[in-house]
């Protein structure tokens, strides 16, 4: 089975290195890393994707990382396939030749999302009149014909569902860390959750909106 697990390293020569060495040591495959945000404080945050052996509990990872001085484990749960940060770029290439079909490229890329930002699900939805769902990911908050009262996304930011009433309680289930992104100015927002957090860190908060302001300039073509 396979799992991400998403930890603090010093940034220093060589604690990748050590980090690997004792997760080979636990029998761990790792199938992708990804460097998620680099700190002031002198530290670096890395999602890296590890197979283990069955049988082998995530609890051995967390044991691996604690053998590295400085390490410290964010979050640790089970995740299919690999980190894909640079198959965004054949994602945009693609939707960038579907502008003619809006929905079929949103559903392209609600697809490609999760894989892309380590959320567990994505949704589109149309503001530019009565908000509309246009696309969900396969793991997305069923389409229950719940719609939001309002959608205030102006600019890439957290949605917080305590004090934002008008999200839906679906998107929020199981302390699901979220947020959203307008797609240029379509009219159309980007919407991801993180099932159990880990909370979305303001570098990939800022990453999604690029994304979003990228994809709005292919669709006002």
């Amino acid at each position: 089975m396979s799992f991400l697990i998403r930890v603090q390293l010093p940034d220093t020569p060589g604690s990748l290195g050590e980090l690997a060495e004792a997760i080979g040591v636990v029998d761990g495959n790792i199938k992708s890393v990804d460097i998620v945000d680099t700190a002031p404080d002198g530290t670096v945050t890395d999602d890296i994707v590890v197979e283990l052996p069955t049988g082998t509990l995530a609890d051995a990872l967390i044991t691996a990382a604690g053998t590295v001085k400085g390490a410290e484990v964010d979050s640790i749960r089970p995740f299919s396939g690999r980190v894909d940060r640079r198959g965004q770029i054949s994602l945009l290439a693609a939707i960038a030749k579907r502008t003619h079909d809006v929905p079929a490229a949103m559903e392209q890329l609600v697809q490609a999302i999760p894989q892309a930002l380590t959320s567990s699900w994505a949704i589109v939805a149309d503001t530019s009149g009565p908000i509309t769902r246009v696309a969900g990911s396969s793991a997305a908050p069923e389409d229950d014909g719940t719609v939001p009262a309002d959608l205030a996304v102006d600019t890439a930011r957290h949605l917080n569902p305590d004090s934002e009433e008008w999200i839906p309680a679906s998107w929020a289930l199981l302390d699901s860390s979220l947020a959203a992104t307008p797609i240029g100015s379509t009219g159309l927002v980007l919407i991801v959750g993180r099932v159990g957090g880990p909370d979305f860190l303001a570098s990939e908060v800022e990453h999604l909106g690029n994304l979003g302001s990228i994809l709005g300039a292919f669709l006002n073509k």
